[in-house]
């Protein structure tokens, strides 16, 4: 029976978390009832299988359903000590736990477990919080679905909400679910099938009303002057705008960005009751626990200039912390969490689109996700009624709670470069993929650019999903390439932060064979290229305001004078030159600039395998395959270097521990004396 209830209910479960229209991102709940043996007793027990706290319905496994005796659990009912103290029921959730339990028992646990039903869905559709967060919700209730789902004034989630939806459904057996005033819904059934068709059954009852009932333009009409602008007019504007605005985001702690410009978003801000509606907040805590309770919303009209904008940004940032920190003053009490920071997560930019940011990268997209959810909540509630959410009382007893609070301290440690943004030029191959898959595996948030387009995208869908890393375009010798990739970063992550000019490319000839091409090729890619990205790259991280890393790959070859090496060797000799020059122009700014000086990276390396290595081996008298160990012999160490090992000391400079060091060039060449650094 528990493989059958429990593979049933995930079943089910992934098919609403699938479906937008009718719950976001690990937003909403699930359970079922059943029996299975007592391995204690050899006897039949009851249970309850439920999503655990944290999960995601869409995605929820066996591993994410907490696993609970039904007998116990309904007992607490015997020894609840009332509203004031129903926090301490989630204690004693554990008390009920069968075997190891699976995951964590919700605040929702007692919803399904206390309600007289085999299955029970627990959801937040756009459509149905559109109900709940109507002025007129009651009635609207009433009207739309008659007596077959029944109005839940608000609660705060909790063991009592579980209390009083359990005594509608023994008051109202004809009732197959309730809207729960500014929250979302829930239904139920004796099956799995059941609960399922009752839950879309509601939402899509409430979507029909509200399209056939709504009137015409519910957010009002268009704004002049605040209409989306042309697409490419908007993304260049977001492009200038974003650094900007994600240092103003992370004035208390790092935050990583997500934009878009999804028409939901344009055309709500270009509405008349766009600013109203935007600062009454929303209203589901699961929107507002990730969107904070209100958004920052700019109020020039969309051909503002860039600079007009931003001054006008700095100046409701000021305003909006001020806001927060006297919404938190007003209602925080001795026992209340301290403040988690007063800065916007939601930044609404008419014209041009949303920003949205969190912790990571993952965070910020789905707080950008929610609000969107809010906006069609909103757009609903005003089609039909008053868009009346909950009072900000009730939000900072759920965006404070202890029970939250707790939840936050349990989430693991974050990595070391969790919130920063890589751009890693070249890394495609070699080098350059071994730093970008190690600034991954530390949590920063990679930009794979490379000549070859379908290169970097592969590495990039290697490292992870597009929460994780992006593959673009980047020929380093053209300025404009080089901006459109900075653009396509920020427009990406919100900005960037670690910046690795790594591109390159060798040639190996002596002084007369070395062509007026050869010289401006190797010194385009290398030192114009690294100049032009840092260039680009540095307008960004001087705009956030947030330090920052650059850091140049390169060569052993910079102070060591190798044979027939003229072009190589001098652009790396101008590329380490950089490093020191930037790192005294850019300290001012928090800015980090070091350089590495590898040698003899030939394992997996794209410029060997494309001709340096053969001409190398050629000049050493050596067979090609031989190359690496060649290199190692002639060193101190006798170790060859591999890519990475460079990667290894990217992420050391980049790192906690090296906070106070610019204007380095660490060699990783296993020791070559003739290299040393005087």
């Amino acid at each position: 029976m528990t493989r059958s209830t429990a593979a049933d209910l995930v079943a089910r479960s992934n098919r609403l978390g699938s479906d937008p229209k009718v719950t976001n991102y690990a937003g909403g709940n699930t359970s079922a009832k059943g029996t299975d043996i007592d391995p204690v007793t050899g006897e039949p027990v009851e249970l309850l299988w439920v999503k655990g706290s944290g999960g995601d319905l869409g995605t929820l496994t066996e591993k994410g359903l907490a696993v609970l005796r039904l007998d116990r659990m309904r007992a607490l009912v015997e020894v609840y000590p009332g509203v004031e103290r129903e926090d301490e029921m989630v204690a004693a959730f554990d008390y009920c736990l069968h075997g190891k339990g699976g995951a964590a028992p919700s605040i929702d646990t007692a919803m399904h477990g206390l309600v007289d039903a085999a299955h029970v869905d627990h959801l937040h559709p756009d459509a149905g919080i559109a109900i709940a967060t109507a002025a007129d919700g009651e009635e609207l209730t009433t009207r739309i679905f008659g007596d077959a789902v029944v109005w839940v004034p608000w609660r705060r989630p909790g063991f009592q909400l579980g209390l009083d939806i359990a005594a509608i459904k023994a008051k109202n057996p004809q009732a197959i679910g309730t809207i729960l005033g500014g929250h979302g819904i829930t239904a139920w059934g004796d099956t799995s099938e059941e609960a399922e068709r009752n839950s879309l059954w509601i939402i899509d009852t409430a979507q029909a009303y509200i399209d056939q009932h709504g009137v015409a333009e519910p957010f009002g009409g268009v704004r002049d002057g605040f209409s989306a602008l042309p697409e490419a007019e908007r993304r260049a504007k977001a492009a200038a705008l974003a650094p900007t605005i994600r240092g103003l985001a992370s004035t208390d702690k790092p935050m990583v960005g997500h934009f878009t410009d999804a028409d939901v978003v344009l055309e709500f801000l270009a509405s008349e009751k766009a600013p109203a509606l935007a600062a009454l907040g929303t209203s589901c805590p699961d929107h507002f626990l990730r969107t904070k309770v209100k958004p920052l919303i700019l109020d020039v009209p969309a051909g503002a200039s860039v600079e007009d904008s931003i001054a006008r940004l700095r100046e409701l940032h000021a305003a909006y912390r001020a806001d927060y920190q006297a919404y938190y003053d007003a209602h925080a009490d001795a026992d209340s969490p301290a403040i988690r920071g007063a800065d916007p997560l939601i930044v609404l930019v008419p014209g041009v689109g949303m920003f949205s940011y969190g912790a990571n990268k993952q965070t910020a997209r789905v707080a950008g996700e929610f609000y969107v959810n809010a906006i069609n909540v909103m757009r609903g509630a005003e089609a039909l009624s008053t868009y009346a959410p909950i009072s900000d009382a009730e939000k900072f007893r759920i965006e404070y709670w202890a029970l939250e609070e707790a939840k936050l301290l349990r989430a693991p440690k974050p990595k070391t470069h969790q919130g920063r943004v890589a751009f890693v030029t070249g890394a495609a191959s070699g080098i350059g993929k071994a730093i970008a898959t190690r600034l991954a595996a530390e949590g920063a948030c990679v930009v794979v650019a490379d000549l070859d387009l379908d290169k970097a995208r592969a590495v990039a869908a290697e490292l992870g999903s597009s929460d994780v890393a992006i593959g673009v375009a980047a020929n380093v010798a053209d300025a404009a390439g080089v901006q459109a990739a900075i653009d396509a970063t920020v427009l990406a992550f919100g900005g960037v932060d670690l910046v690795v000019n790594n591109a390159g490319l060798s040639l190996s000839k002596p002084l007369l064979e070395t062509t007026e091409k050869d010289w401006d090729l190797q010194h385009d890619v290398m030192a114009k290229g690294s100049f032009l990205v840092s260039k680009a790259a540095a307008r960004a991280l001087i705009a956030q305001g947030m330090g920052g890393d650059v850091i140049y790959i390169s060569s052993k070859n910079s102070v060591f004078a190798g044979p027939n090496n003229i072009a190589y060797s001098a652009t790396k000799a101008d590329q380490a030159h950089q490093v020191r020059l930037l790192a005294v122009e850019l300290g001012e700014y928090g800015v980090r600039v070091n350089g590495i000086n590898p040698d003899g990276v030939v394992r997996g390396s794209g410029i060997f395998a494309a001709g340096w290595g053969a001409n190398r081996a050629a000049t050493y008298g050596v067979d090609e395959k031989d190359l690496g160990q060649f290199y190692a012999n002639r060193t101190i160490l006798k170790r060859e270097v591999v890519p990475e090992n460079v990667a290894d000391a990217v992420y050391v400079l980049t790192g906690p521990e090296l906070t106070r060091t610019t204007g380095l060039h660490v060699p990783v060449d296993s020791g070559v004396a003739a290299a040393f650094l005087r």
